[in-house]
């Protein structure tokens, strides 16, 4: 039984290894390589967590042979990018551009930090001070001087 969760185990982490098929490797290795390299690059459409190098995905097997056409035409993978991005938008770029639209969510982070940690400083200015415990009174003093000698109330 421990075997068999063991063998269960490592073929559920070795599911991402499975992804590229042999049919899909290139005969260039310098090819493969490159293609490897941009397929890490790119978001599977139906996973959205995954790259498309490691997705089981139908339409990840599809770019991934894409990508390897566009290597095997002669495209630089700039081309190859900008050819998967005119198909699919750039929600398939795990690091799209900072430019246009995207610069509302590239500073969108940092902005909305900042304003939280104006907050919190603003609130903690304000608040008004802790008031020390109030000062005993002399019979009080005296009280607590017996309680402390063993000598009760």
């Amino acid at each position: 039984m421990r075997v068999l969760r063991c063998l269960l185990l490592a073929l559920l982490l070795a599911g991402p290894a499975f992804a590229v098929q042999p049919d899909e490797v290139l005969d260039d290795p310098a090819l493969e390589s490159r293609a490897r390299d941009i397929s890490q690059d790119l978001r599977c459409p139906i996973c959205q967590g995954e790259n498309i190098d490691e997705s089981n995905a139908a339409i990840s097997r599809d770019l991934r042979l894409y990508v390897r056409e566009r290597l095997v035409a002669g495209d630089s993978d700039r081309e190859v990018i900008a050819a998967v991005t005119d198909r699919f938008g750039e929600f398939v770029l795990f690091d799209p551009p900072a430019t246009g639209a995207n610069l509302i969510l590239w500073f969108a982070g940092p902005v909305m930090a900042l304003l939280g940690l104006l907050l919190a400083w603003r609130f903690v200015r304000q608040r008004p001070a802790v008031a020390g415990p109030p000062e005993l009174s002399d019979e009080e003093r005296a009280r607590l001087n017996r309680i402390m000698q063993g000598d009760g109330d």
